[in-house]
């Protein structure tokens, strides 16, 4: 007779189950408690496969794909049986890459083949039929060089070379009937529980796979393509390409032979002409263009693009002058409150948009304007003989969470005004199946620039960040289509400088806590990467103010 063991789920409802049963399973007794088709399991806190069994007493939880966690599992799931329908339908003499994340979904391409709108739509009916199928993700622990030598067999140098880096003995393939592939992190148990996803052809070889996200997990949202976004994604992507530098290995190969010098500076140049070129728009612009409005979601370099496109712009005979939102906050008794009850700093209704507005006005007509300041510790505005009045070459730079609204300038002509999108929209990818999402990206610039600022730690951080991520959907995202320009803060070198500030910090999240999955799968995905010194990183880089020793002053 098998021995049995207690499980405990979700910390009271204690259940016996024999050795070797699978966690799967166990699954099926607590699925009545989700709205989604379980994920994985979360075993005394660490990820666990479905296919796994039970060797011990242990408290046990599960994902589904409403949760950070389980959406992530589930994309990849999703990316997987997008690999098999692809070389079911066109061979297996092409490649699926997925090349970076764009609206709730991932932008693909595929190389060896032309594509048009009936071939992704043939690709669709067969992941349906796969998904149908109810194919098992099977796991294999394998060594590391017995999968490398089985990718190169097949030509696969992508996972050849990023597998190359990576210390461990023994790592985990994936197999669909005969395709096996690497994914750095967990898989979904079956194809079946991948049923909700769409595809959507956009240009010559590319199309979109959109998924249910956190904030709509119960179905898959119409895709939105938004042009200027992608166009700069496509940009970066190109110019990734001219460097020879597309995935983790193509950036770890340079580090290896100490070549990352003259990479931060192509880097950092190529982020520079993009301020360049927005103060040449600005100064050749028929519009009378008079305030600048900088906005983009968290963690994307917005401090200092201000103020070094200050420096461009006073480089083309402007005279700027900053002007922050947070001054214009209401009184604290006047504030709107959140559903709690609290005052809510988010909401645009926290400031005082008349005020604004008839200052901007007044400003545009040529009056000298006294202009509040914000006192934090007594929670009201005061006037401190703060005055400004605009000449010809006077230019207003704002930047803040609610720039891009046109609520917050309602009044003012949009002849006057410059919309800037910001973001770090990343071009490099793990290999050609795992992507890297650019939340990913802001998520580790924010740790680090929270433990240098804030004294908090990783975890605080990580707790966080839903609420980050729900105050951008609906205070940023909109308005990215409604700009002039879009920035991409993002440098092609970052990963391996962060990583040497922010590892760190993930081990020093506890077993115990809640946001252990998500610190270890970040832990996982910056092993795909060496790291890289700061030494070399320009005190006037976006970079430094995440990491500290920035020359521009807060």
């Amino acid at each position: 007779m098998n021995k049995k063991f207690k499980v405990t789920y979700r910390g009271n409802e204690i259940i016996e189950f024999e050795e070797g049963t699978t966690f799967k399973e166990i699954s099926e007794h607590f699925k009545h408690n989700y709205n989604y088709d379980i994920l994985v399991a979360k075993v005394d806190n660490d990820l666990t496969d479905l296919s796994d069994t039970l060797k011990k007493r242990c408290a046990i939880d599960f994902f589904d794909r409403s949760s950070t966690v389980g959406n992530s599992i589930y994309t990849r799931g999703a990316i997987f049986i997008l690999i098999l329908a692809v070389k079911n339908i066109l061979g297996n003499d092409v490649e699926v890459v997925t090349e970076h994340s764009i609206d709730r979904g991932i932008y693909c391409t595929i190389k060896g083949a032309k594509i048009n709108k009936d071939i992704v739509n043939k690709i669709f009916k067969e992941m349906q039929a796969i998904t149908s199928e109810d194919y098992i993700f099977t796991k294999m622990s394998v060594s590391r060089l017995d999968a490398i030598k089985y990718f190169k067999k097949l030509n696969k140098l992508d996972k050849v070379n990023v597998l190359k880096y990576i210390s461990n003995t023994y790592i985990n393939l994936y197999r669909i009937n005969d395709v096996y592939d690497y994914f750095y992190s967990k898989m979904p148990y079956s194809t079946k529980s991948i049923n909700d996803y769409r595809l959507t052809f956009i240009k010559d070889d590319g199309f979109v796979i959109s998924i249910p996200d956190i904030v709509n997990p119960e179905c898959t949202l119409d895709y939105v393509h938004h042009e200027k976004v992608f166009d700069k994604f496509l940009e970066y992507t190109n110019w990734g390409k001219i460097l020879g530098i597309e995935n983790a290995a193509d950036l770890n190969k340079v580090v290896s032979k100490a070549e990352v010098s003259e990479l931060v500076n192509l880097a950092e140049a190529h982020y520079n002409s993009q301020l360049a070129r927005i103060a040449d728009d600005i100064y050749n612009s028929k519009r009378n263009i008079k305030i600048v409005l900088l906005a983009g979601p968290s963690s994307s370099g917005k401090t200092t693009t201000s103020k070094k496109l200050d420096v461009y712009l006073r480089s083309k005979g402007f005279i700027t002058h900053p002007i922050a939102l947070d001054d214009y906050y209401l009184d604290l008794d006047k504030r709107v409150l959140d559903a709690n009850g609290k005052p809510d700093f988010e909401s645009i209704n926290a400031l005082d948009i008349s005020l604004f507005n008839q200052n901007l006005i007044d400003l545009l007509d040529g009056k000298k304007v006294s202009l509040p300041t914000y006192n934090f510790l007594l929670a009201k505005r005061e006037y401190n003989g703060k005055y400004l009045q605009l000449g010809e070459k006077d230019i207003i730079i704002i930047e803040g969470l609610h720039a891009l609204n046109d609520k917050l300038t309602i009044s003012i002509n949009k002849e006057n005004k410059y919309k800037i999108y910001i973001s770090p929209l990343t071009q490099l990818n793990i290999d050609k199946h795992n992507h890297i999402h650019t939340s990913d990206i802001r998520k580790l610039r924010r740790i680090c620039r929270d433990s240098k600022t804030r004294g908090y730690g990783a975890l605080e951080t990580l707790k966080a960040w839903p609420s980050v991520v729900a105050g951008e959907r609906n205070n940023i995202y909109k308005y990215q289509d409604n700009v002039d320009t879009v920035i991409n803060s993002s440098l092609i070198y970052e990963i391996g400088v962060l990583k040497t500030y922010v590892e760190p910090l993930l081990y020093n999240v506890s077993e115990d806590d809640k946001e252990y999955p998500e610190a270890l799968r970040l832990i996982n995905f910056l092993r795909n990467f060496l790291p890289i010194p700061s030494d070399d990183v320009p005190a006037d880089s976006v970079l430094r103010e995440f990491i500290g020793g920035s020359c521009f002053k807060n």
